[in-house]
């Protein structure tokens, strides 16, 4: 099957950045989202993305206004109907994404694949919500979508091998590094390594080890990351971090994916990162929340 229309379902962060990526590489996309207003705000965040490449010359205004031209948005699942691929992009909610699938399973027609985004959970429950779990895999992005190289292919319990191939040959066309993940399991590959380093950083935070910014220096340049874990986790926002560990812990009945204490107060105090002094950079502040 030829791709030429992609289907990409919230407009949020990755939503928008997924559908920038593929209206880039010269698809057409469909970007579905509940509200006009997080329509708008999409394509505003992606007009400024791509200024930024105009200036440095490194796309032209017409290429850009071309680009925008591709994306088509919508409030209405069913426009949908003609897309030859749907990414699924909404929050890391189960529920919410079971509800999504099923509806875009009476929706598209029956050889399309389905993907979701999701960061970390299970492509399988998600997959039997639909009446073509063969045809459901996880196509993971990272943020920014348009920029990081890397996209985890996964397999659910019954994803077909063409599904697997179709999703890596369009991972290529989307000009990326492709990974599979043969089985259906917590976090995938990057989380699954990312979270427990998050989890050691925030605990020498808490045990007064090293402070945040020599905890990220340390890493930085000791194992040669381009961000320290707390720049990272205040960049994609502390309350995804968050919710990831919790579903760690569910499923692996293991309490040591558990949310550290400090993670935890921040969360009631609704810093969540993503912003100056909402994460944990905000040092004075986060001491007297472990402190409550």
């Amino acid at each position: 099957m030829t791709i030429q229309t992609i289907g990409v379902v919230g407009a949020g962060s990755m939503g928008a950045g997924i559908a920038n990526l593929a209206a880039l590489n010269g698809f057409n996309v469909v970007l579905r989202d509940i509200e006009d207003r997080f329509l708008e705000g999409a394509l505003a965040r992606l007009d400024q993305f791509m200024a930024k490449s105009v200036e440095r010359g490194k796309m032209t205004e017409e290429q850009k206004q071309e680009t925008l031209a591709r994306i088509q948005t919508t409030t209405n699942l069913e426009d949908l109907k003609d897309a030859d691929v749907v990414i699924e992009a909404v929050i890391e909610d189960m529920d919410l994404k079971k509800e999504v699938f099923a509806q875009l399973d009476n929706i598209v027609r029956e050889d399309v694949i389905l993907a979701t985004n999701t960061s970390s959970m299970s492509i399988t429950e998600i997959a039997a919500a639909t009446k073509r779990p063969d045809r459901v895999a996880g196509m993971h992005f990272f943020n920014p979508a348009q920029l990081m190289k890397l996209v985890e292919v996964v397999r659910g319990y019954e994803t077909s091998d063409e599904t697997v191939e179709m999703l890596k040959a369009l991972s290529t066309q989307l000009k990326k590094e492709v990974v599979e993940v043969k089985k259906d399991t917590p976090g995938f590959i990057v989380n699954r390594i990312m979270i427990p380093q998050f989890i050691e950083a925030i605990r020498l935070l808490e045990e007064g080890v090293a402070s945040a910014e020599d905890i990220d220096k340390a890493v930085k340049f000791g194992l040669n990351y381009p961000m320290g874990p707390f720049e990272l986790q205040d960049y994609a926002g502390v309350d995804i971090g968050y919710y990831v560990m919790e579903y760690f812990q569910n499923e692996f009945n293991d309490a040591r994916f558990a949310p550290p204490l400090l993670m935890k107060q921040m969360m009631r105090a609704g810093r969540f990162g993503k912003k100056a002094g909402a994460g944990f950079y905000d040092y004075e502040q986060k001491k007297e929340l472990v402190k409550q």
